[in-house]
């Protein structure tokens, strides 16, 4: 990556949301370790354009989706329906955008974000040459956090 983002920045913004504003902690994956999302997790996506243009993207497992969701919306987990957790997993795509796009070039501007349910599942290799990522485990499931820079200014 061009910009001034690793690994390390993707942990701390992840942490910088579901741990004070969610209340739920989530432990980074080692990354030499293989990771896979099943079918019908949610992902949420947000697009970055200015001197830095790129794509941050958020999936989580759907359980820990439904998880997120009840703790955000402070309702019992089995009351969250889709529509509510699709909402959240926008957010949650926005406020780690939020917080990554503070150390990107300026200016730089956050786009609407996006969500779906994915009807595959995704297994990611340790590594990728185009794609800075960073896995994240909770006892309701996992969260892949993936980062892609088109073009820096």
């Amino acid at each position: 990556m061009r910009a001034e983002l690793d690994e390390a920045s993707l942990v701390k913004a992840n942490a910088q949301l579901w741990e004070p504003m969610i209340a739920m902690r989530l432990e980074p994956v080692a990354g030499s370790e293989e990771f896979c999302v099943g079918p019908g997790h949610l992902i949420g996506s947000v697009s970055l354009y200015g001197l830095w243009k790129g794509r941050i993207e958020v999936r989580l497992a759907a359980g820990l989706a439904l998880a997120g969701t009840a703790a955000m919306l402070m309702q019992p987990v089995e009351t969250v329906t889709e529509a509510d957790a699709l909402d959240a997993t926008k957010e949650i795509a926005n406020m780690i955008g939020g917080v990554i796009k503070s150390s990107l070039p300026k200016p730089c501007t956050l786009n609407v974000p996006e969500s779906s349910v994915a009807t595959d599942g995704l297994c990611m290799p340790p590594r990728m040459d185009d794609v800075l990522s960073v896995a994240f485990r909770h006892d309701t499931g996992a969260l892949l956090l993936r980062v892609w820079e088109e073009a820096c200014g």
